[in-house]
């Protein structure tokens, strides 16, 4: 059996899909599974043994015409593979669309009204309500396709080379951050949104007193190279003891340094499911957007979210009387109270 997994972004979204990848794979264990995924994320999956391979999709690059005929030949050769099997987790016009035109025998989506990327399907799985978290709902195109839905699976396996290379550019070289003996308390400041970021002064005083309470813990700050400032400033509070690896990793090295952490303080971004699909401790502060739906899967009960009449508003930017009121109402002070919890508890 052949089949093709549509979920191309955002790093998020691809760690809430994996799940259908792991159990399709356990089910059908000589299926052979290909997923099409932004170029940008594909390190992620890349050499992950139930992929049998890696369509890339080069979305920014396509998007100038010069471009289009390598668009024609990544099509043409999907066509060609003959999928038994075509599933679309992204559930927008685009994916839908080439979902379809890779002309597999069976297509089945989510039904998002969004775009109407629905009509491409031959079958649409509904969201059960609107609290229903993302992984279930991608969960629920299995049953109607006979795949058993449950927990038997490693969500994000070990990558022994890519743990090496982490322990020789950073651990083994770093005298001043020296870890292996530390409770590791990884931060993560950055978010795609800026009303989903907890202000950067907050994330310093919270090292501040964290370095106090607890002497023997030192700090990893996680982020893109945009991130860059938010890690110095964070930094500049312990440098002895906090490492700004902001723009310094690449993805399968940030999840292995997810791995090694003992607990992640965390926005509403990227690593924050890459700590839960790990079940890695975590703290995640949530403002604008939803944690039922798209929260930390299985650690909902270490959300830490302030109730405002406009939260959440699932929106970008923020109109409220106190801008941005529902994160910064956190205080560095709350925060530290719960890692003491999480870490006493660990």
């Amino acid at each position: 059996m052949k089949i093709l997994i549509l979920k191309p972004s955002s790093l998020g979204d691809v760690i809430h899909a994996l799940p259908v990848l792991r159990l399709l794979k356990r089910h059908q264990p000589n299926a052979e599974i290909f997923w099409w995924i932004d170029s940008a994320l594909a390190p992620l999956i890349e050499g992950d043994s139930d992929l049998a391979g890696i369509v890339r999709f080069e979305r920014k690059r396509w998007a100038k015409p010069q471009h289009w005929p390598e668009m024609v030949r990544s099509l043409r050769w999907l066509r060609a593979q003959n999928f038994d099997l075509v599933i679309d987790l992204q559930c927008l016009a685009r994916s839908g669309a080439f979902a379809w035109l890779a002309n597999g025998k069976q297509l089945i989506g989510l039904d998002e009204v969004r775009e109407g990327a629905r009509g491409f399907y031959d079958v649409a799985v509904p969201r059960k309500d609107f609290h229903t978290h993302a992984v279930d709902w991608y969960l629920a195109v299995l049953p109607p396709l006979g795949v058993p839905v449950h927990k038997n699976f490693n969500w994000l396996p070990e990558r022994p080379q890519i743990a090496e290379d982490v322990h020789k550019k950073w651990l083994q070289e770093n005298a001043k951050c020296e870890m292996r003996n530390a409770k590791l308390i990884l931060l993560q400041p950055g978010a795609r949104w800026l009303n989903k970021r907890w202000p950067v002064q907050h994330f310093a005083e919270l090292v501040r007193a964290l370095a106090k309470k607890f002497p023997e813990a030192r700090f990893g700050v996680l982020g893109g190279k945009d991130d860059a400032p938010l890690g110095q400033q964070i930094a500049q509070v312990a440098p002895e003891k906090v490492l700004n690896l902001c723009g310094a990793t690449s993805l399968p090295e940030m999840i292995e340094w997810v791995r090694l952490g003992d607990l992640l303080v965390t926005n509403d971004t990227g690593p924050m499911h890459v700590a839960a699909a790990l079940g890695k401790p975590l703290i995640a502060l949530f403002g604008p957007t939803a944690p039922e739906r798209t929260g930390p899967y299985g650690q909902l009960e270490n959300v830490l979210r302030l109730k405002l009449p406009c939260s959440p508003c699932l929106k970008s930017d923020c109109h409220y009387e106190k801008t941005d009121e529902c994160l910064r109402a956190f205080t560095p002070a709350m925060v530290v109270a719960r890692v003491e919890k999480l870490l006493t508890r660990a």
